[in-house]
């Protein structure tokens, strides 16, 4: 075979992308099945495919311009008859490439490339050439769309219901399911980008965050929350006002209540959710009292306290 370069039509000095350019165009020219079983097209196409096998590959080049192996790929002075590296005797035999049935009964066989598989392969020149029929496409998944959605704490609590705007620029509802936990992930199956060839579609993926709430925390499915009173209403007992995700209710404090005591709200917690058989139960709210006092000072309060004789030791626990 003659010098690859000479026969790729391209300088010594040619890049990996001229290098490619030139052989899948001379690849395209010279194809047997363009030529009706031309022999001389055929021993071409050989020529060319066996350049490339040698130019196309970075260390096959690089020997090849150290004169480690000719034109035929085999090592200075190996006699090819013998067997056994390179081409083996068979222009065309890609130093031991893989064999595959081409369009129109054509033997071809090649390597995977520069750099073991990341360089160019043979399919591609038969799919431009034959429409595809050299390799048959295959179905292809279409691509998955992220996206990051910031919810309100009720709304994560509660569920609701959001409009996204996707990069493809369709807005698409998206159902925010009740008790959700930041973080998570809302996946929409088969409405993100299109499949090729017949594959299927690919998916929405959501990722929540909730937003903080000022005096709301989550622990599971139930919540907590700290609830201030008077002096008053600690030591006397009343009924309160408590803030809940459904709307305000009245609360029971007992007489003599303290600071840290904790009353539960049944069912005021996460909405129940899911099927009646593997759902999870609403869960409870639960209320930490906190005694507080009058932000200004106030004298009858102090007058009070002065004259108060009762004595105890509130910190007889964490001594």
């Amino acid at each position: 075979m003659a010098d690859p370069y000479s026969v790729l039509g391209v300088a010594k000095s040619a890049s990996e992308a001229e290098i490619k350019k030139a052989f899948r165009s001379l690849a395209k020219k010279y194809h047997p099945d363009k030529h009706g079983g031309d022999e001389a097209a055929m021993k071409k196409f050989k020529e060319v495919s066996g350049a490339y096998d040698i130019l196309g590959d970075k260390d096959k080049r690089a020997k090849f311009d150290r004169g480690e192996i000719d034109e035929q790929g085999n090592p200075r002075g190996f006699d090819p008859r013998q067997g056994g590296g390179g081409f083996g005797g068979d222009p065309f035999g890609f130093g031991g490439g893989a064999g595959r049935q081409g369009p129109g009964g054509f033997e071809y066989t090649y390597t995977s490339g520069p750099g073991g598989g990341e360089g160019f392969r043979a399919e591609d020149i038969f799919a431009d050439l034959f429409g595809g029929r050299g390799r048959r496409a295959q179905p292809r998944r279409g691509e998955d769309y992220a996206l990051n959605v910031t919810v309100s704490f009720e709304e994560a609590a509660r569920g609701g219901t959001r409009r996204v705007t996707l990069a493809d620029g369709r807005n698409v509802d998206v159902r925010i399911p009740v008790g959700i936990r930041d973080g998570q992930q809302v996946r929409l199956k088969g409405q993100g980008g299109p499949g090729g060839n017949g594959g299927p579609a690919g998916d929405i993926l959501i990722q929540v965050a909730v937003a903080a709430h000022p005096y709301l925390t989550r622990d599971g499915r139930d919540l907590k929350m700290d609830l201030p009173i008077t002096l008053q209403e600690a030591v006397l007992g009343g009924k309160v006002q408590v803030p809940t995700l459904t709307g305000p209710v009245t609360l029971t404090v007992p007489p003599g209540s303290n600071t840290g005591s904790t009353l539960r709200l049944r069912g005021k917690g996460i909405p129940a959710h899911g099927s009646s058989s593997g759902g999870e139960p609403a869960g409870d709210m639960y209320v930490k009292l906190v005694v507080t006092l009058p932000e200004k000072p106030d004298a009858k309060l102090k007058e009070f306290a002065e004259g108060w004789g009762v004595e105890y030791d509130p910190r007889a626990k964490v001594k």
